[in-house]
């Protein structure tokens, strides 16, 4: 047991303690997690995608996946910063786990209703909602700062070789059950199994890393909710932060939630009998986590000393090219080749965009910021479907993909181009003079700088 000075060398900040070994234990149990709940998203959406093939269900899907997660972080931000964000995250992984299994064993008995998978995508988004801002925050708190980049770039491309290996086992898992029910809900059951055994594996690993709380509860003189109330005004008055929200706002809105419905554009556009369309929308998800994994590798390696907000920009405007190419592609193949592209350019904006939020926000109040994060992420993806997803059973998905493309081009350029941006872009350039240093410092610089260009 070494005392707590892995490596002070006296000129910037000591490193946390054995962080390697506990970052590469915490990777490797959110990693085994995460493929199990892996299995689950693609199975589910791809039952739900073949059986109804309606908007409308893919709708449902979405509000009841990520809705929960929404409200849930209200709070789950003020948790991680003041509770242990270790337990905070076994515990809503047993409790997904948990959850799972229940709706496992009521199919065995025959009940599969389509509103059990709805209650259970609940309680999973629900949990999400604890886990997500707590994750966000612990990394930087078993991380040197100066390796955050590198860090979460190596984790986005393990995420995305997991969504590599996950869509290829779930759709031979699929399959296999699929062919052995009838192509009944009760295909599933295998799959939750498999959730319920990693989502153990990834407790029991998590368990072996010894994480601090980083604000006790008990030295609080403040109650829960006048923490929520401070994590509101500190976003409010923290320019820099409430215009990279907005902007995950626009992207969640006009990127992601639309992009949810190119599975069911594949089975309608590119019909191809049910055995068929099941490995067609594997090799799509696989064709996405493998752009995803390459653009991990990227951005750890080759882009770590970019700009972050240089990659954000430019990944934004990339994303409103590729929804417009989607929606354009005259053949499954050229389909293919777009959803590759979108998967290669998300690590240039979801690593970099989490990253400067972990270098500007103090430690003490990152739970609550990525909490934020998580309810931007949740809320407006759902709000987007709300849209969408009526009007794919009403217009071809294809006019929708487009329409979407163009607006992203037209939002996000004015969102870069408005007093508000250009003063968030010299800001991020301003705090990048200062990584290496702690989270408090690199806030200092980014809000003077904000609120000097705005006089």
């Amino acid at each position: 047991m070494s005392g707590g000075n892995d490596g002070a060398d006296g000129a910037v900040q000591t490193d946390p303690p054995r962080w390697l070994r506990n970052v590469i234990l915490f990777l490797s149990g959110q990693t085994v997690s995460l493929f199990g709940s892996m299995l689950v998203q693609y199975a589910v959406f791809w039952y739900l995608t073949i059986t109804y093939q309606s908007g409308i269900v893919m709708m449902l899907a979405a509000l009841f996946g990520f809705l929960p997660q929404a409200v849930v972080s209200i709070f789950g931000g003020v948790w991680a910063d003041r509770h242990n964000r270790k337990y905070l995250i076994m515990g809503a992984d047993a409790a997904i786990a948990a959850s799972t299994l229940a709706l496992a064993l009521l199919m065995m008995t025959g009940y599969d209703a389509v509103w059990l998978i709805f209650a259970t995508m609940a309680v999973r988004s629900a949990g999400a909602g604890i886990q997500m801002p707590a994750v966000s925050a612990l990394i930087p708190q078993i991380a040197p700062t100066r390796n955050l980049i590198r860090v979460n770039g190596i984790n986005g491309s393990i995420q995305s070789a997991m969504a590599l290996l996950a869509p290829a086992a779930a759709g031979a898992l699929y399959a296999w059950a699929s062919a052995a029910s009838g192509g009944s809900a009760a295909s599933l059951i295998p799959i939750f199994f498999i959730d319920v055994a990693t989502a153990v594996i990834g407790i029991g690993i998590l368990a072996f890393i010894p994480v601090g709380t980083v604000r006790r509860a008990a030295d609080a003189h403040t109650g829960y909710f006048a923490d929520l109330v401070d994590g509101i005004r500190y976003i409010a008055h923290h320019a820099f932060v409430r215009w990279l929200l907005v902007v995950f706002a626009i992207i969640f809105l006009l990127t992601v939630a639309p992009s949810n419905l190119t599975p069911l554009m594949l089975v309608r556009s590119f019909p191809a009998g049910e055995a068929q369309d099941v490995v067609n929308l594997a090799v799509l998800e696989i064709a996405f986590s493998v752009g995803m994994m390459l653009g991990g590798i990227l951005v750890a390696s080759f882009f770590a000393k970019r700009s972050r907000i240089g990659m954000i920009v430019s990944s934004s405007l990339v994303f409103g090219a590729l929804s417009i190419g989607l929606g354009l592609s005259p053949n499954v193949w050229v389909f293919f080749g777009f959803m590759f592209l979108v998967g290669l350019a998300v690590p240039f904006f979801s690593t970099p965009s989490m990253t400067l939020l972990q270098e500007t926000v103090e430690p003490e109040r990152q739970g609550r910021v990525f909490g934020f994060v998580g309810i931007v992420m949740a809320v407006a993806m759902p709000i987007g479907m709300v849209v969408f997803g009526p009007l794919a059973d009403l217009v071809p998905i294809e006019m929708l993909l487009v329409a979407a493309g163009v607006l992203t081009f037209v939002v996000i350029g004015l969102s870069v181009w408005l007093p508000a941006g250009q003063r968030a872009i010299a800001a991020a350039r301003r705090a990048s003079q200062v990584s290496g240093s702690d989270p408090a410092a690199a806030a200092a610089v980014v809000e003077a700088e904000m609120h000097a260009k705005e006089s």
